[in-house]
């Protein structure tokens, strides 16, 4: 039988149109099949290349950068031609009523933020936290050491529990706001800056003078990584004490470091992610966005999540199947378990324990012993470089262990627990800081120490923890039961800077293996690591079936090609 090829019906005989011809039936479905082939290869390739650029709305536009820029200053204000900052400022804030002469609602924002009011209440737990409340295993707490912690504070005058948080002139413009390098605050001074040269620390003949005020004060701008860096990354008492993922290094990072900080690569400030609106700065420690479904931040949204989606969408990965698997595992693992392989990458290292029992011995001459591992006011130290993080479920939720909660002194305390499953949660990235310190043996609550001050129960004065544990908890109003002891205690900090060059990103098999990285994180089933009898089995039935789908193929092809060469 033959059939006739035409575009539409027709009633003409075969034959009588001209272009037009005769085929085989074989030959027609050969040429179908092949047809067919070549369209379903062209929709799968371009479905391959294109689907992680629809999923994530498509490829930005390149940055234009305007030639004139060059010509112009990127701020539209030049403080230096306000004669209210050339006057002579005797001290720190005397600047800030100059600035809020101008800046009049700058007080009232800043009054209700973090970084003065130290203060956050939790909306899903309830708890009220902040530096303000919460317990921590570095210094422990600043109830009682006011004038040594609030020397980051974003104000001045911060020595005791009556610092009045009404009063504007009692912020700080210029740790946020300076640009010429030249403000530092004095580390014992509740804020201030000196006002006349002293030598710090006792004994050193270290001097630091006081600050130029009103050059300092016109000459400020928005925030850097110089300015946020002065106490971020100096937090717990040193370089990269605390964080892990935040030092000096960060100052100028090379690219291998950081990617978005680097002036090698984005040469991003702080502000760039954690943005601001009426100085609330998007981020908080205390409740994080750990799963972000909303994506790219658009002109209608609150730009509240510093996330790495509200830049790069919930569908980062491009241009091929692998990246459309790599998409794959996005709601299920943040972003910054793969890209940040190890933290403390910077040459700085990282405090990972501390151990307060061991603090008050001196050299044999009954001198003070300060080394790395050593300190007589802090105890013992360890430090690490290059680290890789601790894995665990994280849906947000962080509850703190506060002084006034019972603990289980035979058990390693956590002073915050994470929360987080499977079910509602993204693997996260953590530094877990270890360490031991004091706590009331008779009512089983962790306390706090008075550890800085020229008084007689100040325990890096007098050594004397009954006295010093016996002082914190009355200037805090909490019951003490007289008796002390050590207990270890476990504390976790979210990882989330120093992101490494997508080249060092981490590589399935970093995971999905008997001893990979989520060697010991529960809660589901991974490829690669676990081991299921009936999955087992299933996959193996699947690859000989395969295999002999394959062979049998293979012989059929074999078969009809040798009788095709009989026949001919």
């Amino acid at each position: 039988m033959d059939l006739l090829i035409h575009p539409h019906k027709s009633h003409r005989k075969e034959g009588a149109l001209t272009g037009f011809k005769k085929v085989s039936k074989h030959a027609s479905t050969h040429r179908l099949a092949l047809g067919t082939f070549l369209i379903a290869l062209l929709i799968l390739g371009f479905l391959a290349w294109s689907v992680p650029v629809w999923a994530d709305g498509g490829q930005p536009d390149p940055r234009y950068v305007n030639p004139r820029d060059k010509l112009i200053k990127n701020f539209t204000v030049d403080h230096s031609k306000f004669d209210i900052l050339k006057q002579d400022f005797k001290t720190a804030p005397e600047v800030t009523k100059a600035c809020l002469s101008c800046h009049t609602e700058a007080g009232n924002q800043l009054m209700h933020r973090i970084h003065w009011t130290w203060e956050f209440q939790n909306p899903k737990t309830g708890q009220l936290l902040g530096k303000k409340h919460v317990l921590n295993n570095f210094c422990i707490a600043i109830t009682s050491n006011w004038p040594r912690c609030t020397s980051c504070h974003a104000g001045y005058g911060w020595k005791d529990a009556n610092f009045d948080f009404s009063k504007q002139e009692n912020m700080d413009c210029l740790a946020c706001h300076d640009t010429t390098g030249q403000y530092r605050k004095f580390p014992t001074a509740a804020g201030h800056p000196t006002y006349e040269p002293k030598e710090f620390p006792p004994g050193s003949g270290k001097i630091w003078e006081p600050p130029d005020l009103s050059y300092i004060a016109q000459h400020v701008g928005m925030t850097s990584r110089q300015t946020c860096g002065r106490c971020h990354f100096y937090g717990g008492g040193g370089d990269g004490v605390k964080h892990g993922d935040l030092d000096s290094s960060l100052f100028n990072p090379p690219r291998e470091v950081d990617v978005h900080m680097s002036p090698d690569g984005l040469n991003f400030q702080c502000s760039t992610c954690h943005t601001n609106r009426a100085h609330d700065l998007a981020g908080s420690r205390y409740a994080p966005t750990a799963v972000d479904p909303y994506g790219q931040d658009m002109p209608v949204m609150q730009h509240q999540r510093a996330t790495c989606e509200s830049c790069h969408g919930t569908a980062p990965h491009k241009g091929s199947v692998m990246a459309s698997k790599l998409n794959d595992h996005v709601d299920k693992v943040a972003c910054q378990t793969c890209h940040i392989p190890e933290f403390a990458r910077g040459g700085k290292p990282t405090k990972v324990w501390w151990d307060w029992s061991k603090a008050g011995k001196f050299t044999p001459d009954g001198k003070k012993i300060a080394t790395e591992e050593y300190n007589t006011l802090k105890g013992e130290f360890r430090w690490e470089k290059n680290v890789v993080p601790e894995y665990a479920w994280f849906n947000g939720t962080i509850r703190y262990t506060l002084a006034t909660d019972k603990i289980d002194p035979s058990k390693v305390v956590p002073i915050n627990r994470i929360e987080g499953s499977y079910d509602d949660g993204r693997i996260y990235p953590f530094k877990v800081m270890r360490g031991k310190q004091p706590y009331d043996a008779g009512n089983n609550t962790l306390v706090i120490p008075h550890l800085f001050g020229n008084d007689d129960t100040a325990y890096w004065k007098n050594f004397d923890w009954g006295k010093a544990i016996e002082a914190g908890m009355k200037t805090a109003g909490l019951p003490y039961s007289g008796k002390y002891g050590f207990v270890e205690t476990k504390m976790y900090w979210l990882i989330d800077h120093m992101v490494a060059p997508k080249e060092q990103a981490l590589k399935c098999e970093d995971c999905h293996s008997r001893n990979g990285r989520l060697a010991k994180l529960t809660g589901f089933y991974m490829p690669g690591r676990d081991r299921l009898k009936i999955i087992d089995i299933l996959g193996w039935l699947g690859v000989a079936l395969t295999l002999v789908g394959v062979m049998l193929h293979g012989g059929l092809r074999v078969i009809t090609s040798a009788k095709k060469g009989a026949k001919r």
